[in-house]
C-alpha cells in the first residue's frame, strides 16, 4: 500500500469561502467533547452548579420588575411585568452569553490552534452549544410562572422551534464574526461587555415593541432579537404571532449567519499566527 495515499496536504484558505460541512462533520466528536468540557468548566467547584442558570435571569427579572415595572411604570401590554420581562430575558441571556463565550473561544484555546489541525469553527460552535443547557434549564422558571399566573399557551408554541433557529442563526453569525475579530483585535474582548449592555436596551426586553414610535419601527424590527423576543411572548402568552416583526429579523439573522461563516473562513488562515 502506498503511504502517500493517506497523506493529506492542508492548505491555507484564501478569499471568501463557505464552511466545509463534511469536514466539520468528521470532527463531530471533538465538537461534542469541547461542548461537554465547556459545560463542566462553567460549573466546576460551584456549590449551586446549574442552579445559576435559573438564579441569574430570575434575579435580573426581579430587579427589572421593581425598577421598570413598579417605579418607572413601563407598559407591559397588560401582562404581569415579571412574566413579561422573564420571557424576554430567557432568549436574551442565551444570545448575550454566546457572544461573550464565542468571542473569547479562540483566544482561550490558542495552544490547540498552534499545535494541531482541526476546523477552527469547532471552538465558537462548542461555546454556543454549551450555553444551550442554561437555556433549557431556564425554561423551568417559565413553566412555574405560567402555572402561577394561570396562563395557558396556544398553538403559537409550534412556532417556537422556528424562533429558536432564528436565535441560533443570529448567535452563530455574530459569535463567529466576533471570535474571528477578537484574535486580531484584542479590543473586542474589552468592548464586548459594554456593547452587550447597550444591546440589551436596543431589544424589547424591559419594554414592548409597541412602545417604539411607528416612524422608527421599520428600522427597529431589523434587529433579529426583536422578532425572537416578541415571538416568545406571543407563543407562551397565547397572543397573535407578530409575523410583521419576525420575518424582517429572520432575513437579517440569515445574512448575519452567512456573513459570519464566510468572514470566519477568510480570517482562519491567520489564527495560528496571531493567537
Amino acid at each position: 500500500m502506498n503511504p502517500k495515499e493517506h497523506i493529506k496536504i492542508i492548505q491555507p484558505t484564501s478569499g471568501w469561502q463557505l464552511i466545509d460541512f463534511k469536514e466539520l462533520w468528521r470532527y463531530k466528536d471533538l465538537l461534542y467533547f469541547l461542548t461537554l468540557r465547556g459545560i463542566k468548566a462553567r460549573y466546576a467547584q460551584s456549590i449551586l452548579g446549574v442552579a445559576w442558570a435559573i438564579i441569574q435571569p430570575l434575579f435580573t427579572t426581579l430587579v427589572f420588575t421593581v425598577v421598570f415595572g413598579n417605579l418607572a411604570k413601563v407598559d407591559s401590554d397588560g401582562i404581569p411585568y415579571v412574566l413579561f420581562s422573564y420571557l424576554a430575558l430567557w432568549p436574551w441571556n442565551y444570545f448575550s452569553g454566546t457572544l461573550t463565550e464565542s468571542a473569547n473561544s479562540l483566544i482561550q484555546n490558542a495552544n490547540m490552534i498552534t499545535k494541531v489541525y482541526f476546523p477552527r469553527m469547532v471552538l465558537p460552535l462548542s461555546s454556543i452549544l454549551s450555553k444551550l443547557l442554561d437555556f433549557i434549564i431556564a425554561f423551568v422558571v417559565v413553566i412555574g410562572m405560567m402555572i402561577y399566573f394561570k396562563v395557558v399557551p396556544g398553538w403559537g408554541l409550534l412556532v417556537v422551534p422556528l424562533l429558536i433557529i432564528q436565535l441560533l442563526m443570529c448567535s452563530l453569525g455574530v459569535g463567529m464574526t466576533l471570535s474571528a475579530m477578537a484574535v486580531k483585535y484584542r479590543d473586542v474582548k474589552h468592548a464586548l461587555t459594554f456593547v452587550v449592555q447597550l444591546l440589551l436596551y436596543a431589544a424589547p426586553v424591559v419594554y414592548s415593541t409597541n412602545a417604539v414610535p411607528e416612524t422608527y419601527q421599520k428600522y427597529y424590527i431589523l434587529n433579529p432579537m426583536v422578532g425572537v423576543i416578541e415571538g416568545f411572548r406571543a407563543a407562551f402568552l397565547n397572543r397573535p404571532m407578530p409575523w410583521e416583526w419576525i420575518w424582517p429579523g429572520s432575513i437579517v439573522a440569515l445574512v448575519l449567519f452567512v456573513f459570519g461563516m464566510m468572514y470566519f473562513r477568510r480570517m482562519e488562515r491567520i489564527f495560528a499566527d496571531v493567537a
